[in-house]
């Protein structure tokens, strides 16, 4: 009957300390390691050139969101450097008043889309 109790008693402490870890906030570090574990896939990051481009034109990202019939959320993600298609890249450049061929002025070389 005492060892029933006692095994009781670390099974609840057990529980506590895994509750308190879980509830504890994490570092950065961890969060940054856990955070493409939650998405589901990898996010990519690719430096881009879409901000200093929107900013030389004095434009806001509501604005090329809407020369470019992209979401504002799509502006911001593409200016962090998140991947987004070619035709997302394309509505950009069109918006920006640039050519096709200026692409890898904006978005770098990267031709694995």
């Amino acid at each position: 009957m005492e060892a029933h109790k006692n095994e009781g008693a670390k099974l609840e402490t057990e529980r506590d300390e895994r509750a308190r870890s879980e509830s504890k906030p994490k570092s950065e570090e961890e969060a940054k390691k856990e955070a493409p574990a939650k998405q589901g896939k990898t996010a990519r990051k690719v430096k881009n050139n879409v901000r200093k481009m929107r900013m030389e034109r004095m434009m806001s990202k509501a604005e090329l969101a809407r020369r470019a019939g992209l979401s504002t959320l799509t502006v911001d993600r593409v200016e962090r450097g998140m991947s987004c298609r070619m035709d997302t890249k394309r509505k950009i450049l069109e918006a920006l008043g640039l050519k096709p061929q200026d692409r890898v002025m904006v978005f770098g070389d990267s031709e694995e889309d």
